[in-house]
């Protein structure tokens, strides 16, 4: 049972998690030349709302991640361990800053598509941006070190 449920965990992680951190990844760049003015504008705001319907639908689907992780966990009853502590805890702060930044910048950057420069919704979604890359980059690093904590397994017991 424990091989299966890491194979899903896994498959999971990579299938669910590594398309939210190539949308976020990718989102800024876009955003910032979606929202000028440009040749490319009306593709580069078709690619924005693609890229943002990826983060939201994946970063739903990557709640399976944690969930198959906790029953993997109760199995090798490892549940207690420090290293994997460590892990839940950085997992909820990366889908925290997914939920409390990352998702509202995107969201913002949208909606402002369309509008006028002169308009304030769309002079918020622009500064906006500044802080979107820096959100990402942290988003995409806390999940970094959950993949090392998970390969390292720093003081485990299973000797695995």
């Amino acid at each position: 049972m424990a091989k299966f449920l890491l194979s899903l965990h896994v498959l999971a992680s990579v299938l669910f998690i590594g398309p939210v951190a190539v949308a976020v990844s990718m989102f800024p760049r876009r955003a910032k030349a979606a929202l000028a003015d440009g040749p490319d504008q009306a593709s580069d705001a078709g690619v924005l709302r693609v890229l943002h319907r990826i983060t939201q639908v994946y970063a739903l689907l990557g709640v399976a991640v944690p969930v198959l992780g906790i029953g993997l966990a109760q199995v090798m009853n490892v549940l207690g361990q420090s290293w994997l502590i460590a892990s839940m805890i950085i997992t909820a702060v990366a889908a925290l800053s997914l939920l409390l930044f990352v998702l509202p910048g995107q969201q913002a950057a949208v909606d402002a598509l369309g509008l006028a420069p002169e308009d304030e919704q769309h002079t918020k979604a622009v500064s906006g941006l500044r802080m979107l890359p820096m959100t990402a980059g942290v988003f995409n690093l806390l999940w970094a070190v959950v993949v090392v904590l998970m390969v390292v397994r720093p003081g485990s017991s299973t000797g695995v």
